[in-house]
């Protein structure tokens, strides 16, 4: 298995199977007035647990859903029953969203058998899939910390990569706020994108029907933004979320080297430290 993606129909043949772990991930933008275990409690895929991607996570900052320790995540995962040796399978209920976030952090936390769900929770309802309500019953299993540092960029390295031009910054951000041109849905964040920074909006990756767009389309989108595919690569976004899709749009392209850069623009347009630059 080379894709990053599993499809609804390889799934639903799986759904009994003892060596699948299913997790949703389903989260929702700041203001949107819902919350990912509301969505996941009024019906999910059978068997999966619910991943709360802002409360596993890193509580000594405020940061949004910054990556939690090695341990803290360890405890996490496997209190919702996870193990490194089975196949993890995430979704979300947008399509494909949020699900990539949990499928990094996976790959991050030493996870080799981790994919996304093509089209989530969206296309699994379209095609008249079975839900519950009810959570499943969770067998807690102990998991050894681990970190791929490799992975993940903080401030200190998306500085040093602007000054030592040693890889290629890829924005998921809409191009009016990339640009500057629309406000951050966060208070209290400048407007812009970091110096350099190549554009390639995480909505336009994903069909309407939130599958992901098959490779073609994929390298086309990251070509005409001036991306270098055969160069490193750090992508960004507004706190790391969509960031994580760009990583997967660019594992299905054969680079499952890809960096995020967790605090993102919430971090980075925060601080008046940091450069900006407006405009295209």
């Amino acid at each position: 298995m080379t894709d990053p993606l599993v499809s609804t129909a390889w799934l639903a043949e799986r759904l009994s199977s003892e060596d699948i772990r299913i997790v949703d991930a389903t989260w929702f933008m700041p203001g949107e007035g819902k919350t990912g275990a509301e969505a996941y409690a009024a019906g999910h895929i059978p068997g999966a647990v619910f991943f709360d991607i802002d409360a596993i996570a890193d509580h000594a900052t405020d940061l949004p859903h910054m990556l939690p320790s090695d341990a803290a995540f360890a405890e996490a995962a496997g209190a919702l029953g996870l193990r490194r040796d089975l196949i993890t399978v995430v979704y979300d209920g947008q399509g494909i969203f949020s699900a990539p976030r949990v499928w990094w952090t996976l790959r991050v936390m030493g996870f080799p058998e981790a994919f996304v769900l093509d089209g989530g929770l969206k296309a699994w309802r379209a095609e008249g899939r079975p839900l519950e309500t009810a959570a499943p019953d969770i067998t807690v299993t102990t998991i050894e910390p681990a970190f791929d540092p490799s992975l993940v960029r903080d401030l200190d390295a998306v500085r040093a990569t602007l000054a030592g031009h040693d890889a290629q910054l890829v924005d998921a951000r809409s191009a009016a706020r990339f640009r500057g041109e629309a406000p951050e849905p966060r208070v209290g964040l400048r407007s812009g994108h970091m110096p350099g920074a190549r554009n390639v909006p995480w909505n336009g990756l994903v069909k309407p029907d939130g599958t992901m767009k098959a490779g073609p389309e994929l390298k086309a989108a990251f070509q005409a933004a001036g991306v270098d595919l055969n160069g490193p690569i750090v992508t960004t976004c507004g706190s790391g979320v969509s960031a994580s899709l760009l990583a997967l749009a660019l594992a299905r392209l054969g680079r499952d080297d890809v960096a995020v850069y967790d605090g993102s623009w919430t971090e980075w347009g925060g601080r008046a430290d940091t450069p900006i630059v407006t405009g295209a």
